[in-house]
């Protein structure tokens, strides 16, 4: 790393002690960008990075709740509005036991360059709590949902901050969300909060996007090398709404998908991922992957265990961050894998990111790979703002084009400097560059 910028990584670090995820995105963004202050010795002079990794503002406040029997729960949450750069704070809300300031601002920063990347007027925020969603009622995640937002509205809306959903938060949450929103507003501001039901503002396309786009932008590393997915034997991390789509979408383009996990083991069916199957489980009944096994012949369930160790040629690592390891890494390429696109935020450690590079393996970072989703997001807001709703075709093939032109953006900015095939360095300086552009014309603020 550039002395330069090891410096000013070294105070980040400092300042944010102990928040580890954090710490592990500055510094890869961090390596990748010696070449751009080479070039554009005003981003250092203007401190560009320093007030980069400073949150424009960060938000912690208080959830109290009660469960159905009466008894008062007590929860944090977080909202961490990064940067405005390029538009309104734009990010998830996560629900997880998990989640703590650290992770809200890695998730954060990383949207910064993400959102950039897409081209369109969004700046970058993240946001959620420690709740845990699992084994809850409805009434439950309602109370909770409506206890978070009462703190919560007073720091968003369609022209500040625009939230929609992650881990944890899903089409329910976004609902219920929703309501107490307009409820205390009195506004119906359809383009506050993003993935809502189609009946009430929401887009076609936003629950397919972000598993969509991951194997899209794939399938175009897959291109440089004059493959395709046709023919290839996918390994997917996870088994919720990303994973769920990202499997659909590559056998649709003739992969065979043979695994997917959750957080207690994987599933192994050499036919192929019954999509149909996994979406009633997961998504309708709430259910846990054995059930797949028991009710598709042929599956078996492993308990425990990573799925990285099943055979693949092409790995989506779609369930959370460092999920997939230097070892993990190294087993997929001794079996022969050919690429990795990332479908969550941040899956693969520093470690096995060098294994895959090394190997010359194509390898497209979350920042870029997962990006249809908050992409598919800002087409959402585009519906809300004109007081419209476009087809299933037609905003397909809008997240189609938007990947496409991550892809060479990404490509192009690698070549440019001096490292054809980095997906990693061109993510980072093409949507640093894009927003520290933006940040010199707006003045010191």
């Amino acid at each position: 790393m550039d002395s330069r910028l090891e410096a000013v990584r070294d105070t980040v670090l400092a300042r944010n002690p102990g928040e580890l995820e954090f710490h592990q995105a500055v510094t890869e963004v961090f390596e990748s960008l010696g070449p751009v202050h080479d070039r554009h010795p005003e981003f250092l002079e203007g401190a560009v990075l320093e007030r980069l990794c400073e949150p424009e503002r960060q938000i912690i406040f208080r959830v109290p709740w009660t469960d159905d029997a009466g008894r008062v729960h007590v929860n944090r949450g977080f909202r961490v509005e990064f940067n405005s750069a390029l538009g309104p704070y734009k990010g998830g809300l996560r629900f997880h036991p998990s989640v703590y300031l650290g992770i809200v601002k890695f998730l954060g920063f990383e949207q910064i360059f993400k959102n950039a990347l897409t081209g369109m007027p969004i700046g970058g925020g993240k946001g959620g709590s420690d709740f845990d969603p699992r084994g809850r009622s409805d009434a439950e995640i309602m109370r909770f949902c409506q206890s978070f937002m009462t703190e919560l509205y007073r720091h968003i809306g369609e022209y500040t901050d625009v939230p929609a959903g992650d881990i944890g938060v899903g089409g329910r949450e976004i609902g219920y969300l929703f309501g107490q929103y307009k409820r205390i507003t009195n506004r119906y501001e359809s383009g506050v909060l993003t993935g809502k039901g189609m009946s009430w503002g929401g887009s076609l396309v936003r629950p397919e996007a972000t598993g969509f786009g991951t194997v899209i932008f794939a399938q175009e590393m897959l291109k440089t090398r004059g493959q395709s997915f046709d023919g290839q034997r996918v390994v997917v991390s996870g088994s919720g709404n990303v994973a769920i789509y990202a499997i659909a979408k590559a056998q649709a383009l003739g992969a065979t998908v043979v695994a997917c996990s959750d957080s207690a083991g994987y599933v192994v069916d050499e036919a192929g991922i019954d999509v149909a199957l996994l979406r009633q489980i997961k998504e309708i009944e709430r259910g846990r992957l054995p059930e797949y096994a028991e009710r598709r012949r042929g599956a078996s369930y492993v308990a425990g265990g990573s799925v990285w160790g099943v055979n693949g040629t092409v790995a989506l690592p779609c369930a959370t961050q460092n999920e997939l390891d230097g070892d993990a890494a190294a087993k997929l390429v001794s079996n022969g894998l050919l690429a990795v696109a990332e479908g969550a935020n941040m899956p693969s450690t520093r470690e096995a990111v060098a294994v895959f590079q090394d190997a010359g393996i194509l390898f497209a970072p979350g920042k870029a790979a997962n990006a249809g989703g908050v992409a598919t997001s800002a087409l959402e807001m585009q519906q809300n703002a004109s007081r419209d709703s476009w087809s299933f075709e037609h905003t397909e093939a809008r997240l189609t084009e938007i990947m496409v032109g991550i892809h060479d953006r990404c490509a192009a900015t690698a070549e440019e400097y001096g490292a054809p095939g980095n997906y990693v360095l061109g993510a980072n300086i093409g949507g640093f560059v894009k927003v520290a552009d933006a940040m010199l014309a707006q003045g010191l603020i």
